[in-house]
């Protein structure tokens, strides 16, 4: 499985999550601590938002650990939102065009976990992308076919809408050809305004997620030797992430089972999900 994490507050530069933190994304890469495999070493990508129209991206399959143009990304942008992934592959590819965040127009989306069996319904679910969608799509994982999926069913109108139809499509197709427990995922998605991430699976038990409380709250939890770091957040900073950045757990909240977070202007609007069957 693979690990992620995104941010929303006024810009920062992305290494003070990707890099400095105790437990950083970049630390995950090489010992994962609460995901199935200790080691995402199968590329990475960082999408990023600004000044420009629509969202940077740099992804590579190198591991995110050995290559020094993500330190440089990370130290010289300056973003208010962006999302980070480091890739475990699971039967697909180590190419570039597999690694997260995936693209298109103003959103972004990472996702940890899987379609279980997913070879074996890959056809019957690009099937159900839509024509004027299709083209875009460049790799080959089921993560990028979830993307264009929720993108057909209506995503950009509704986002928890149109994952909830992706899932029910999903779990649809699985169900019809013998597959149990289909859907494994936690998202991290945003259109560049919000952040929204989704925590669900068919089997109810669900990759962990976590969104960092309030920075009123984390001054009062974390010790005064690391209180120094909180002066570079703004007061509406949060972050979701795969597991904690920190070995102290009381900054982070874990996210409940099937449940769907809105994240904007340092609110985090959490309700539960659910799919919606075809």
């Amino acid at each position: 499985m693979c690990r992620w994490l995104a941010y929303s507050g006024a810009p920062i530069a992305p290494t003070e999550l990707i890099f400095k933190p105790q437990h950083s994304l970049i630390d995950q890469s090489l010992s994962a601590r609460s995901s199935e495999t200790t080691t995402n070493g199968d590329g990475f990508g960082l999408g990023w938002y600004d000044h420009c129209d629509g969202p940077g991206l740099y992804k590579h399959t190198q591991p995110a650990w050995n290559d020094p143009n993500l330190s440089d990304v990370c130290l010289h942008v300056q973003s208010p939102l962006f999302l980070a992934h480091i890739r475990a592959a699971t039967g697909t590819a180590i190419q570039q065009s597999n690694c997260h965040p995936f693209r298109y127009g103003s959103w972004l989306f990472v996702h940890n976990g899987s379609i279980h069996g997913f070879q074996q319904v890959k056809r019957e679910l690009a099937l159900g992308v839509s024509e004027d969608l299709y083209p875009y799509i460049t790799g080959t994982t089921d993560s990028e076919i979830m993307f264009f999926l929720s993108l057909s069913f209506g995503m950009e109108e509704n986002v928890s809408e149109g994952i909830a139809r992706m899932v029910g499509f999903v779990e649809d197709v699985c169900r019809r050809r013998g597959i149990d427990n289909a859907m494994q995922m936690s998202l991290g998605i945003s259109d560049g305004k919000r952040l929204y991430a989704f925590r669900y699976s068919t089997e109810r038990q669900s990759r962990t997620l976590f969104h960092s409380k309030s920075l009123s709250a984390l001054r009062e939890l974390v010790p005064p030797e690391f209180r120094e770091r909180l002066s570079e957040f703004s007061t509406d900073a949060r972050a979701v992430v795969s597991e904690p950045l920190t070995e102290l757990p009381d900054p982070w909240e874990e996210v409940p089972e099937s449940s769907f977070l809105t994240v904007e202007g340092g609110e985090v609007e959490r309700t539960p999900f659910a799919p919606r069957s075809p």
